[in-house]
């Protein structure tokens, strides 16, 4: 496993996507994929809305969302909430991976991008 725990992630995917792929009759790619490919954008397209898909699933645990509801729903299943959470993040993992992007990648491109938000924000962007 890698040294930290963003590594470790990436990792644990990995192996997942390998398992995958050497099962009978996967379909998965090999990748990095060549993103100017037709078919490669239609798979990560495909990885892409699976996460969105598991992002909705979460949402659906929310019920008190609506401004004009006048009952709160009290209980709410956070576990159910964060397993859905961590579906989306397994597929967003992939999408990384499946580029051909590492953790470190990851990690310099969201601090690099923090820091233009911060500006932004100090800004009035």
């Amino acid at each position: 496993m890698g040294d930290d725990r963003l590594s470790t992630l990436f990792e644990l995917r990995l192996q997942f996507m390998e398992a995958i792929r050497n099962s009978p009759a996967s379909g998965a790619p090999e990748w990095p994929l060549d993103l100017s490919k037709k078919e490669d954008q239609q798979y990560i397209r495909d990885i892409a809305l699976r996460g969105v898909e598991e992002m909705f699933e979460a949402i659906q645990h929310l019920k008190n969302w609506k401004p004009h509801r006048q009952t709160d729903v009290a209980e709410f299943d956070r576990d159910a909430f964060l397993e859905e959470i961590v579906d989306a993040f397994n597929y967003f993992f992939e999408l990384f991976l499946l580029a051909g992007f590492t953790a470190d990648d990851f990690f310099d491109m969201y601090v690099k991008k923090d820091k233009i938000i911060h500006r932004r924000l100090e800004s009035g962007y």
